[in-house]
């Protein structure tokens, strides 16, 4: 049995790199299939694959000393990226803010699909973001909308998404036509007020600083100088699509994103953004990003569920 000793660094918190009740060493242990035995200011690593493990636990160690926290989600990663032969520091997937909250935290790519995902926004006008639930998909999109409007890179900030049930009959809901339509918009406003607190937000809504509204709002329209985001993108049908990106004023940026795996659609009508990767595909400014279960950054158990519905989809298919 191979067995690897490795020294703790003194400028990093142990509680944190262990983890909460060595969660973190758990994860090692039952990922890399290593034991991971305590001495003093070392660890002994024991099993086929202590060389790995040392590999992983240096690189989380260099992780807490660039000042970047360490959790289950991104333990999880670097475990996996790491057993691929891919560095997580080296990638400096970590390093870029991409903004800083209302609390002053800083918001950073998790992964290296959502770092891609940032530096295509930075470097296009038109991005379509693919990818499951849970990859950050509509909050990096309206972090880096709320950055471009501090900046003074655009004037409003614009979300939208169609307002399609998903496989719910809502029947008539009470209220005015504002009511009727913010459970559908939730998401959006999830992802403002935790970027720019409640208060900042509802002040800039009020003002139509942003403007959260449903895709059947935007037709006729001509948006300038405005960072647009159109969610759930999944749900929309061929004219919504078309008439939706023909609504591009000049210096204005925009980030469609969605699902192709949850389409709530009635049967038989064609996805808008299933049809726009192929019409699309070869234009010159126009970027496709595609995320996917190694992206999620939610609850561990939400990538095995992708995982499972993939695999299952694929025997069906």
């Amino acid at each position: 049995m191979a067995m690897e000793k490795i020294s703790l660094y003194d400028d990093i918190d142990r509680r944190e790199l262990f983890g909460n009740l060595d969660s973190n060493l758990k994860i090692i242990e039952e990922l890399i299939k290593v034991e991971i035995i305590q001495r003093d200011d070392a660890l002994i690593l024991q099993g086929e694959n202590a060389v790995l493990a040392k590999g992983i636990l240096e690189e989380l160690m260099e992780v807490l000393l660039s000042k970047e926290s360490l959790d289950k989600q991104k333990v999880n990663y670097i475990v996996n990226m790491k057993s691929k032969g891919i560095s997580y520091k080296e990638k400096n997937i970590g390093s870029e803010v991409i903004c800083y909250t209302h609390q002053g935290k800083p918001l950073r790519p998790k992964t290296i699909g959502q770092k891609s995902y940032v530096n295509s926004i930075r470097n296009n006008d038109i991005v379509f973001s693919i990818g499951p639930a849970g990859t950050g998909k509509t909050y990096i999109a309206c972090a880096l909308a709320v950055n471009a409007y501090k900046n003074k890179e655009v004037e409003k900030i614009i979300l939208t998404r169609p307002a399609v049930e998903a496989g719910e009959k809502l029947g008539f809901l009470p209220g005015d036509l504002q009511e009727k339509v913010d459970p559908y918009l939730r998401p959006l406003y999830d992802a403002l007020y935790d970027v720019l607190g409640r208060e900042a937000a509802t002040r800039l809504k009020e003002k139509e600083t942003i403007e959260v509204v449903p895709l059947a709002y935007m037709r006729g329209r001509t948006l300038d100088n405005a960072f647009i985001i159109l969610d759930e993108a999944q749900n929309t049908t061929r004219e919504q699509m078309k008439m939706f990106l023909t609504r591009m004023g000049f210096s204005s940026k925009v980030v469609v994103t969605g699902d192709i795996t949850q389409i709530d659609l009635p049967k038989g009508t064609k996805s808008g953004l299933v049809e726009v990767t192929k019409i699309l595909k070869n234009v010159k400014g126009i970027e496709f990003c595609y995320l996917n279960s190694v992206d999620v950054v939610r609850h561990e158990l939400v990538k095995k569920i992708i995982n499972a519905y993939e695999a299952y989809n694929s025997k069906e298919d």
